[in-house]
C-alpha cells in the first residue's frame, strides 16, 4: 500500500457529542435558525445529512444558525420550537412523538422539511430494497420490518411542506410519492474530512504507482448490506489476480473478502470498519477504488460519496454506471464506468494505462474539491431551506 507514514492515524471522537444545553445555544446565534432532528446520531447519514449542514450554517451563525436534536432531547421540545424557525427531520421514522414535534412547529406557523439520502420511504418498494440489500427473503421478520420502517418514513414526509433529497433523481421519487416540492442538496465533505484528506493527498502526491511492489485496488463498505454490489467485481479481481502478480486486493468494512480471493494470502488486506476522517487514510492508501452497484431504481437513488471521497485524496474510482456515477464521472479523465459484465475488460483497460493515472487522479481530486467540498455548499443550502 502507498507509503502515507507522514499521516499518523488521527485521534478521533465524534464531534457531535455536545450536551443539549450547548446545542441549544448554538441554535440561538443566528437571526433566522434551524432545527435539525434525527433520531439518534450516527456516523453515516447523521453525519452527512445534518453535522455537514450544519457545520456550513455556523459557519456565518450570526446569519443562519443550525443545530441538531435528538429524540432523547424531546423533553426539551417546547424551547427547540420557541427558538428555531425552521425544523428539518432527517429520515425519522414516524411516531407520536415525531407527529408531537411536527404539530408543534406547525402551530407556531413554523415549515418543517424531510431530508433522505435513500429510496427508503416508499413500501411500494420494500421488495426491491431485500433483495437488493441481499437479505434473507424467507424471514418475515424482513418483511415485516422493512415495510414498517419504509412505511413510517413515509408516514413522516408526508407530514412535511417539503423534502430535500441527495440527488435529482431521489428527489423526483420523493414528490412522487408525496407530492410535494423536493429540493437537492448533494452529499460534501466536512471541514474535518477535508483537512485530513489534503494532508493525504500531499502526502502521496509523489509517491511512484506501484512503489510498494503492489498496485491496489480498494473496495470500501460503509454497511454489512452490499454483498451483492461487492459479488459483481469478485470474478474480475479473482481473474486480475491471477493475471498479474503485482496486483493487490484491500477490502474495508463489513465485508468479507471470501475464499475466492483469500486464496491469494497477503495479496489480499481486510480492515475492519472505519471512523470517516481514518477511512481516508485507507482510500488514499490504494490507487484503484471499485465502486461496484447493482442497476435499479434504488442504487440510481444513491448519491455520488464513494467518488468524492475517493477523488479528493488522489486516488481514482472505477464505478457502475448510475445516474450519479454517470453525472459526476467522465470516462478517463477523473475516473472509469463499468456495467455489470465489463468489470474484468475495464480494470484491464485501466491497469493498462497507468500512464495516465496521474493526471486522471488530479483531475479527480480537482472535481472533488471543487463542487464538493463544504465552503462550496451554503447557496444550496440556503436554497433548499427556502432562506436563500
Amino acid at each position: 500500500m502507498l507509503g502515507l507514514e507522514a499521516v499518523a492515524p488521527f485521534n478521533y471522537s465524534d464531534p457531535w457529542l455536545q450536551p443539549l444545553s450547548q446545542r441549544l445555544r448554538q441554535l440561538a446565534r443566528g437571526r433566522k435558525r434551524v432545527a435539525y432532528f434525527y433520531e439518534r446520531a450516527d456516523n453515516s447519514t447523521f453525519r452527512y445529512r445534518i453535522y455537514n449542514m450544519a457545520q456550513v450554517l455556523n459557519e456565518q451563525a450570526h446569519e443562519v444558525s443550525a443545530s441538531y436534536f435528538f429524540l432523547d432531547d424531546l423533553a426539551q421540545q417546547s424551547q427547540i420550537c420557541e427558538l428555531a424557525d425552521l425544523l428539518v427531520i432527517c429520515r425519522t421514522r414516524y411516531d407520536a412523538r415525531v407527529a408531537g414535534l411536527i404539530a408543534a412547529f406547525r402551530s407556531r406557523g413554523k415549515r418543517v422539511l424531510f431530508d433522505s439520502d435513500d429510496l427508503v420511504f416508499n413500501p411500494d418498494y420494500a421488495h426491491l430494497l431485500i433483495s437488493t440489500l441481499d437479505l434473507d427473503t424467507r424471514d418475515p421478520r424482513v418483511w415485516d420490518d422493512w415495510f414498517a420502517y419504509t412505511s413510517r418514513l413515509g408516514a413522516t414526509l408526508r407530514q412535511c411542506d417539503g423534502a430535500i433529497a441527495t440527488n435529482r433523481q431521489l428527489a423526483d421519487q420523493m414528490s412522487a410519492f408525496s407530492g410535494l416540492p423536493a429540493s437537492v442538496i448533494p452529499n460534501f465533505l466536512n471541514r474535518e474530512q477535508l483537512d485530513m484528506s489534503d494532508r493525504l493527498f500531499t502526502a502521496k502526491k509523489d509517491v511512484p504507482l506501484g512503489h510498494s511492489g503492489l498496485v491496489h485496488l480498494g473496495y470500501f463498505s460503509g454497511s454489512p448490506s452490499h454483498n451483492r454490489d461487492f459479488a459483481m467485481v469478485v470474478p474480475a479481481l479473482e481473474a486480475l489476480l491471477e493475471e498479474d502478480e503485482t496486483l493487490g486486493v484491500v477490502v474495508v468494512g463489513y465485508i468479507e473478502p471470501g475464499p475466492a480471493l483469500e486464496r491469494f494470502g497477503a495479496r489480499v488486506q481486510r480492515f475492519p470498519f472505519q471512523d470517516y476522517v481514518n477511512l481516508q487514510r485507507l482510500i488514499a492508501s490504494v490507487e484503484y477504488n471499485l465502486m461496484p452497484l447493482q442497476f435499479n431504481v434504488f442504487t440510481n437513488c444513491k448519491s455520488e460519496l464513494k467518488y468524492f471521497d475517493a477523488a479528493v485524496v488522489g486516488t481514482v474510482s472505477v464505478a457502475s454506471p448510475t445516474a450519479t456515477y454517470q453525472a459526476a464521472i467522465r470516462p478517463g479523465e477523473n475516473g472509469y464506468l463499468a456495467q455489470a459484465h465489463q468489470w474484468h475488460a475495464v480494470l484491464k483497460q485501466v491497469l493498462g494505462e497507468r500512464d495516465r493515472y496521474a493526471s486522471v487522479a488530479a483531475n479527480a481530486r480537482q472535481h472533488a474539491r471543487e463542487t464538493y467540498a463544504w465552503t462550496a455548499q451554503r447557496p444550496a443550502i440556503l436554497a433548499a431551506l427556502g432562506l436563500g
